[in-house]
């Protein structure tokens, strides 16, 4: 499977301006508007709900509610098939630094 033109251009995009993405002031909701959105409609996510699908159809909630260890918690993006949560997508600015691995990064 080929990287789809828009993808790439997201990608070109972010390089030729990582100076200004990685800048404190450059905003999460902007990465989400600028990059994330656009990256996961470019996969053939409806992240704006251009169908028009109901509340509980929505191939992506933004912000959805659940519950993780007695917590409620809020992730940015719930990508669903169906009524079927498949995965949850938190966002972050460039400039915040997140760590993956056990331990020191």
């Amino acid at each position: 499977m080929s990287i789809p033109s828009e993808v790439e251009k997201l990608i070109d995009r972010f390089h030729r301006n990582l100076k200004t993405y990685m800048d404190s002031s450059y905003k999460e909701t902007r990465v989400r508007v600028e990059f994330i959105d656009p990256f996961f409609e470019a996969l053939g996510w409806d992240v704006r709900n251009v169908q028009g699908y109901a509340e509980q159809y929505k191939d992506v909630v933004h912000e959805a509610f659940i519950t993780i260890k007695g917590k409620a918690k809020a992730p940015d993006y719930s990508y669903r098939i169906g009524r079927v949560k498949k995965f949850y997508l938190e966002a972050k600015k460039p400039a915040v630094s997140i760590c993956v691995s056990y331990g020191q990064c």
